[in-house]
């Protein structure tokens, strides 16, 4: 049952979680809810997406049970803000960030990040 009304996959459990992140190299999970700090972020990805076919992208329900592996990660400990985003390289976190951000932001991360090394 989807929870956040967007056009990005969702998880539902901590083990699509798991299988998502380690079938892919590179990916982005955005834990938040339907509001105003998280919908800018779900609308940069859906943007994003149609042009980084080297990361997928997915969102999970902040209020999901299943979230605990994103809310309770090491990465996450004193973040205030919603949405949590959750950035994996080769099946671990490479990067975590609290509250809104926008385009700019999140293409940098994803660049330094996600970048292909030489």
């Amino acid at each position: 049952m989807k929870l956040l009304q967007t056009n990005l996959h969702e998880i539902e459990t901590a083990a699509e979680l798991e299988k998502m992140i380690n079938e892919n190299e590179n990916v982005m999970v955005c834990c938040g809810r339907m509001g105003p700090m998280c919908m800018p972020v779900y609308d940069v990805m859906e943007e994003l997406e149609e042009d980084r076919t080297d990361v997928k992208f997915a969102v999970m329900a902040f209020d999901n049970p299943e979230a605990a592996v994103i809310r309770n990660a090491p990465e996450c400990r004193g973040f205030m803000g919603l949405p949590f985003t959750m950035y994996y390289k080769d099946g671990k976190v490479a990067h975590a960030t609290s509250s809104i951000q926008n385009m700019q932001q999140i293409t940098s991360i994803l660049d330094e990040q996600f970048a292909v090394k030489a």
